[in-house]
């Protein structure tokens, strides 16, 4: 894990080519960008999280939309009270291949 400022934190996994970053908004609602830098699905991806909730997958780069081949997580993944990366609670996704997907907590 590599903390890159004080309003975000990331993950290099450079075994995988994957990059996961978090950003703040001031009333520190969060979005998560997560990509995958390989031609394979990356299933079960877990990383930590500082919000626990549903969240809603807003961006995949890898939908049909776009011509891709529609690999995601069905619209919304909920987090799990698994510790991951220093974190209490991580979220499993599947990050599809060659994609980038953004992840935004929904109300409660």
């Amino acid at each position: 894990m590599t903390a890159t400022a004080s309003n975000g934190w990331s993950w290099d996994d450079h075994e995988r080519s994957v990059f996961v970053f978090v950003r703040r908004d001031k009333a520190g609602n969060e979005i998560i960008v997560a990509s995958n830098f390989t031609p394979v699905p990356r299933h079960g991806y877990r990383f930590g999280i500082n919000q626990p909730g549903r969240w809603r997958e807003e961006l995949n780069t890898d939908s049909m939309h776009y011509h891709g081949s529609n690999t995601g997580n069905g619209g919304v993944v909920a987090s799990e009270a698994i510790a991951s990366h220093g974190r209490e609670h991580s979220l499993s996704i599947t990050l599809p291949p060659l994609a980038t997907v953004w992840l935004v907590r929904e109300a409660e």
